[in-house]
């Protein structure tokens, strides 16, 4: 078969399902996987024959994407802030939003803090590590630790750092029943589970059936219930103007700063993504709050 055959094959399957574009994208990324090719090289080779093995990749691919995995998880990879990072069913798929969120911190923190001193930063629900990882590459004068629930996440995260060069400490805990953390921090980050049950019918099939619940949703009783733990936890292990950065729910933003408020927390600064949504927050600690 024809990669110009093959390419039609893949489109057909998929029309109506997908929107054109999304389905030129899934091409062009499977061929890079399967073919090392670009999409350029593709264009100007039409005539390229592909192998069996390659054809049986592909078409096992398409069945994946029928059922709407994520593109990430069958190649299993994906980028994120300019780096390569495996994922799997393990971890969630690293969003644009979040890159946003270390490109927050990382502006922050090369405009208040002098490169002779060490910043130290914690992760908190870490996933495949791209908070921390990302940090850890454009913060050289830092010590970055990370932190989750899952082994296996962790599992992901650590080859992560090993591939982009980075030295991070991961380490297992539930935030949840955590008493304590192992040391003081400058920065505290977390992207936790933040979408409610009741929006739920606003996700996507991908995100539904494949991405990990436990790092994704929270009852609609207590939606901020890890915003408060960690806040808390917060309190007696940043240090002195020590900051915490948040991703939040958009529609929460207003009940997280009066949560933050109480808890003793001051500066509070609410920040929109690229997409106009409130979606990312920081804050300082008021030292007579401890």
């Amino acid at each position: 078969m024809k990669i110009s055959e093959q390419k039609q094959h893949f489109k057909k399957q998929l029309s109506g399902l997908f929107p054109s574009e999304e389905i030129q994208s899934f091409f062009n990324i499977l061929s890079e996987k399967y073919l090392n090719l670009s999409r350029i090289e593709i264009a100007l080779n039409p005539d390229r024959k592909i192998s069996e093995t390659e054809a049986e990749k592909f078409q096992r691919a398409l069945l994946r994407l029928k059922n709407h995995e994520p593109i990430q998880y069958i190649i299993g990879e994906t980028e994120f802030y300019g780096l390569p990072f495996k994922v799997n069913k393990h971890t969630l798929i690293p969003r644009p939003e979040t890159e946003e969120l270390v490109e927050w911190i990382l502006s922050e923190q090369k405009l208040t803090t002098h490169y002779s001193l060490l910043t130290t930063i914690l992760d908190i629900g870490t996933g495949s590590g791209c908070i921390a990882i990302s940090l850890a590459k454009n913060l050289p004068n830092s010590k970055i630790s990370a932190l989750d629930i899952s082994e296996e996440a962790l599992k992901i995260a650590r080859e992560n750092a090993e591939t982009n060069k980075v030295e991070v400490d991961f380490f297992q805990t539930d935030i949840l029943v955590a008493e304590t953390l192992p040391k003081k921090y400058n920065v505290i980050v977390s992207n936790p589970p933040y979408v409610r049950e009741l929006e739920k019918k606003q996700m996507q099939q991908n995100v539904l059936k494949y991405e990990p619940d436990s790092a994704l949703y929270v009852s609609n009783e207590d939606p901020l219930l890890f915003y408060r733990v960690i806040s808390q936890l917060a309190k007696n292990h940043l240090q002195p103007n020590g900051k915490l950065f948040f991703e939040i729910n958009e529609y929460l933003a207003d009940e997280l700063t009066d949560l933050l408020k109480n808890e003793g927390f001051k500066n509070i600064e609410i920040k929109k993504d690229i997409f106009g949504k409130d979606r990312m927050l920081k804050s300082t600690l008021n030292e007579s709050a401890r």
